[in-house]
C-alpha cells in the first residue's frame, strides 16, 4: 500500500497533466484552484487570478455554477462559448459540499467545433453551388426552348409559303 506522500504525488501529477482545464471556486465565486490546462486555456497563470472573482475569468457566465451548488447536482456536457480567448467548451461542473467547492472540469472542444463549422460552411457553399447550377441549366433549357419555338415558327411560316406557292401552280 503506498503512504499518503506517494498518493498525494500521484493527484499532483494528475492534476499537472490532466488536459482538460480544471477550476474550483468557493461559495463565494472566489477561484481557488487551476491546473495548466486551464491556465493555458485562459491565457493566465495561477497567480493571476487565484482569489479572484471567477466572473474575471469567465465572465457573466457564472450561473451554472451556482445552480450545481444550490441544486446539489451536476451539470454535464454544458457548452460555452470564450470568444476572447477563441475557446469553445464543455463543462462538467459538480459541489464539493463537503468542503465548500464548486468544481468544473472544462474540456476545449475548440477544434471539434472549428470542424463542425467548416464542414457546415462546406455544406452551405456546395448547396449553393448547385442552386447555381441548376439555375443556369433551367435558363439555358428556357433559351433552348425559345429557339426551338422561334425555328419551328419560322419553319411553318416557310412551309405554309411553299405549300400556297405550290398551290397556285
Amino acid at each position: 500500500m503506498k503512504n499518503d506522500a506517494n498518493e498525494k504525488t500521484l493527484w499532483e501529477l494528475l492534476w499537472e497533466y490532466d488536459p482538460n482545464g480544471l477550476l474550483v471556486v468557493d461559495l463565494e465565486m472566489r477561484i481557488r484552484l487551476v491546473n495548466p490546462a486551464l491556465c493555458a486555456m485562459f491565457q493566465t497563470i495561477p497567480e493571476n487570478i487565484i482569489g479572484r472573482h471567477v466572473r474575471d475569468l469567465r465572465g457573466d457566465n457564472i450561473q451554472d455554477l451556482k445552480d450545481a451548488w444550490d441544486t446539489n447536482r451536476v451539470i454535464r456536457a454544458k457548452e460555452n462559448d470564450y470568444p476572447d480567448y477563441s475557446l469553445h467548451v464543455r463543462e462538467v461542473i459538480f459541489p464539493l459540499k463537503s468542503h465548500n467547492l464548486i468544481a468544473c472540469i472544462v474540456v476545449d472542444t475548440t477544434h471539434e467545433w472549428k470542424q463542425q463549422e467548416e464542414l457546415s460552411k462546406i455544406k452551405n457553399q456546395t448547396i449553393q453551388r448547385v442552386n447555381e447550377v441548376v439555375d443556369k441549366q433551367m435558363k439555358v433549357a428556357q433559351e433552348i426552348a425559345s429557339l426551338l419555338g422561334e425555328t419551328t415558327a419560322n419553319t411553318k411560316v416557310s412551309l405554309l409559303q411553299l405549300l400556297k406557292t405550290l398551290e397556285r401552280e
